[in-house]
This record gives structure tokens, sequence and C-alpha cells, in this order.
């Protein structure tokens, strides 16, 4: 089910503002800083079992992190293993980030900081890649192998699932570099995806998700029937939910660069009533489908979304 944006706050989360990130100007510094803050306060709720305590060893893999290994064992016996805990399930995640056009849109207003001395507007494109750089470093954290791939109207570039250490710097540079253009077309990501994915894994799709709804659940089944689990991250801002205009108005598509003019009236009753049905018809077959819904406003901070996400893997455990 999906979690509105009021349910399952708790004190443990740092609510870390988007536009506040922004200047860190370091994917791998910001993802740390949101994910160790993150944790560090679930870690001490009583309200979450995301505490790992100790519970049985596993055999050292190739590119598993030699922090775990423990050293006492393979003086004694020469055999090399990894302390494994209790709330640890390794997997296999891909992150699908969509860089179309429509991912360069961003609120109307900025975005205040806690001291309201600065203000930072990000664009959806903006808050995508800082979602998919903290996902990257919770699966590191979960001894997850992680993969990414960026798509817009093709496939843009594609990091294989990999548990190797250089992965998550690899994701980094790919995300700084990215930039949003073009079209959408998620059914040649997923494709790509298809050929790459395992038996079994996570697969997170970060989008505005402007595209049919039972066509894009028609692209997922493959996944489905592979036992797949699917997250949809759908990220819209305020302004397409509750557009404020008072008179008629000229709207550009930022993926056809078509013109329009709109009347305000129209925008405040009937286009409401539109988005609002999408997003729900994306809700339902994606419920239907096994899949997992979450929506967010990007001047959501990136904490709350991602204990969405960690309440969406302790569900799947």
């Amino acid at each position: 089910m999906s979690v509105t944006s009021n349910q399952n706050k708790t004190s443990a989360t740092r609510w870390i503002q988007p536009g506040v990130l922004a200047r860190l100007g370091n994917f791998e510094l910001l993802a740390r800083t949101v994910v160790d803050g993150l944790l560090t306060g679930l870690h001490r709720s009583p309200h979450f079992g995301f505490s790992q305590e100790f519970a049985e060893y596993r055999a050292y893999n190739e590119g598993d992190d030699l922090r775990h290994v423990d050293w006492n064992v393979f003086a004694r016996t020469d055999k090399t293993y990894i302390k494994r805990f209790r709330g640890e399930t390794n997997t296999s995640m891909t992150i699908l980030l969509d860089a179309s056009a429509s991912m360069n849109f961003s609120e109307g207003s900025t975005l205040t900081t806690r001291s309201d001395k600065h203000t930072e507007a990000i664009t959806k494109f903006d808050y995508a890649r800082y979602l998919a750089a903290c996902l990257s470093q919770l699966a590191k954290r979960q001894h997850d192998a992680v993969g990414l791939i960026v798509f817009d109207d093709a496939v843009g570039e594609l990091v294989p699932p990999s548990s190797r250490p250089d992965t998550l710097s690899r994701i980094y540079a790919t995300l700084e570099r990215q930039q949003a253009a073009a079209g959408t077309d998620v059914d040649t990501a997923l494709e790509s995806l298809n050929a790459v994915a395992g038996r079994r894994g996570l697969v997170a799709v970060v989008s505005d998700f402007y595209t049919d709804p039972a066509e894009l659940m028609s692209s997922l089944q493959p996944l489905v029937h592979r036992q797949q689990d699917i997250i949809l991250f759908h990220l819209l801002t305020s302004d397409e939910l509750a557009p404020a205009y008072r008179d008629v108005v000229s709207l550009q598509d930022l993926e056809t660069e078509r013109k329009i003019d709109v009347d305000a009236q129209w925008l405040n009753s009937t286009y409401r009533q539109r988005i609002q049905s999408h997003c729900e018809e994306l809700e339902t077959l994606a419920l239907r489908n096994g899949a997992d819904y979450c929506r967010i406003e990007i001047n959501e901070p990136l904490d709350d979304a991602l204990l969405r996400y960690l309440l969406f893997r302790q569900r799947k455990q």
C-alpha cells in the first residue's frame, strides 16, 4: 500500500529539505548525510526493526565488504566468513531513473532552508537523482547489489547491478553527469532491465509517470513473473497537482515544446480531477500487479521518501 506524507513520520527522521541538500554539490556526501542521519535515528527507535543483531555466518563472496569479515575465524580456520545480521536480506536492486524533459519542471516557489537566509529551487530531476543516490547508499548498507538505468526515449546509461566496491562511485558519477532531455519511453528501459535482471530482486522506478498506466503495467509484467519486487516513486510538484492560476495562461510541453493557452477555471477543476484520477489509476494498477506505489511531492524531505522505501522492504521480508 502507498503511504501518505502524513503517515509514519517519527522523531527518528531528520527532515532534511532537498533545497538544502542541493548546496552540498556532491552526490556521495549528500547520500551519506541523508542515510547516516536516517539510520542512526531508526536504530534508536523502538518502533522500527532496522537495528542489526548478529545472526550467523555465511561464506565470503567476491565483492563483499571486507569490514564484515570475521578475521578471528579466518585466523583459526583459514576460511573466510562474513557476519550476517538479523534483518539483513541480500538482494539485487536496480534503479530506473527517468531523464525525460518533463522532469525539468520545478516548483513555482522556491524551497526555504531552515535558516530562511537562502532559498534553493530544485527540479523533479534533481530530486530524482538525489533519491537514486540515497537508495544506492542504502543498498550498500544492506549489502545488496545495486544498479542504475537512466532513460528518456531510449536507454542513456546502464550500470549493471553489482556488489563490487566501485559500483557506488560509478553510480554517483553517472548521476552527476545526467541531464533531463527528450521524450519518455519507459518500455525501452524495462526491456533493458529484463536483459540484466536476475531471477529475483527489487526494481525502483523513479519518474513523473506521464505515461499510460495500463501500458506501464503491461511492461512491468515480465518483471512480476520473474518475482521482482517493484516500487514506483511518483515525483510531482505541488503546482502540477494543484495549479493556482487566476487568468488564462500559456503552457509549454517540456518534451514536445508545444504551447497551449489554458483557462484557469479548467485548470482548477477538470485538470485537478484528471491528475488525481491518473495518480489513483497508477496506484490501483500497481497494487493489483503486486507493485508498491509511492507518490512524492518534491518539496518533501528525502528521508521521508527513504522511510517509505524501508517500510516497503520490511513488508517484503
